[in-house]
């Protein structure tokens, strides 16, 4: 389970239900350190609604080259909002246990994850973001869990099943009519497949990182796996960021105060807020049923769109994002893995 956007952390749990008890009364009950069900999905409802706000914002600052500000570039905001949640993900790290011993492999893999999941997968997004709407944004997103599915069949070299290749069929399928509706309806965009192309690139790098997750997270822990990989994509952004400008420093004082503004609200709202919350609610109704109650991210960010950014859905389109998320909800619903299969890929609850 994610970010994205960006990006959540990888949380793996169980249901409550699931959980052995050793006394029959406690397993009618809920662990103390646990939150109610209601409030839990309330939870997750709201971190889906958070997650979604993010390319609504990153839209707005876009647009703000059309007025007296400066325009904002995606590196900009990316590090922007990497400087606000970083002391969050370094307090993450403080606060949890370190592991007794941590391999060479296990440290690279965790670098590789931290900048793939985290810093190459946001600044795909971001860049995709300047081309393309935040509607067909979050639809093309909300794919991955589709590639995660593609990705580990084969690398445990299973079949697919037909309902698995249906769910897939409708999910691209729906993303094309909402691609292709726009020109057809007279609304064309020239880069529109240029800016598709970065954000379905953003969804691979994260599909690849969901990949690595279950056993770092084993490892290190869900809360010290996340802030470790969020560091380490903060550094990759820095640097990022670093290279790109001749004057960095000078760069991030000149930003307009409503650019600063943004970042902080991504940092915040959009990043370390709803990821908390999502790991939260998923400790207690656990990763099925918060994919479910997450499904409402595209939706939310296409009302949002259309009520802060003006954007507009035709009928094909609205019937286009319907197919999507009918063919990724088949997905996310798909049984469990057999337990042999299950320590290399879980899963996930769908990013936001």
């Amino acid at each position: 389970m994610q970010t994205d956007g960006l990006f959540l952390p990888a949380c793996h749990v169980k249901p409550t239900s699931q959980l052995p008890s050793p006394h029959p009364q406690a397993a009618q009950r809920p662990p103390a350190h646990l939150l109610p069900v209601w409030l839990a999905s309330l939870c997750v409802l709201l971190s889906a609604v958070l997650f979604s706000a993010k390319a609504i914002i990153i839209k707005y600052a876009f647009a703000l080259e059309h007025h007296d500000a400066s325009p904002a570039s995606a590196i900009l905001l990316l590090t922007l909002r990497m400087l606000t949640a970083l002391p969050f993900f370094v307090l993450m790290i403080i606060l949890t246990h370190r592991p007794a011993q941590t391999s060479r492999k296990q440290w690279l893999l965790l670098w590789i994850a931290g900048l793939m999941g985290y810093y190459a997968a946001s600044i795909m997004d971001f860049i995709g973001l300047t081309y393309i709407s935040a509607s067909l944004e979050r639809l093309i997103l909300f794919l991955y869990p589709t590639l995660t599915v593609i990705f580990t069949a084969i690398w445990l070299r299973r079949p697919v099943t037909p309902l698995t290749i249906v769910a897939i069929l409708l999910s691209y399928g729906g993303t094309l009519v909402v691609m292709l509706a726009g020109d057809l309806m007279h609304q064309p965009n020239h880069h529109l497949w240029l800016g598709s192309a970065w954000v379905f690139a953003s969804a691979v790098a994260y599909a690849l990182y969901l990949m690595m997750t279950p056993r770092l997270i084993a490892h290190f822990g869900a809360i010290r796996f996340t802030g470790l990989a969020s560091t380490i994509a903060a550094g990759g952004c820095l640097l990022h960021f670093l290279l790109e400008q001749s004057q960095p420093i000078q760069h991030l004082l000149d930003a307009p105060p409503v650019i600063w503004l943004c970042g902080l609200i991504l940092g915040i709202f959009s990043t370390v807020l709803p990821a908390t919350l999502l790991m939260l609610g998923v400790a207690r109704i656990g990763a099925a049923s918060a994919a479910l109650l997450s499904a409402i991210g595209p939706v939310v960010t296409i009302v949002l769109a259309w009520g802060i950014l003006g954007e507009q859905l035709n009928g094909w389109q609205w019937l286009g994002c319907l197919i999507n998320i009918c063919g990724v909800l088949l997905i996310t619903r798909q049984p469990a893995a057999p337990q042999r299969e299950a320590s290399s890929v879980q899963p996930t609850v769908p990013r936001n």
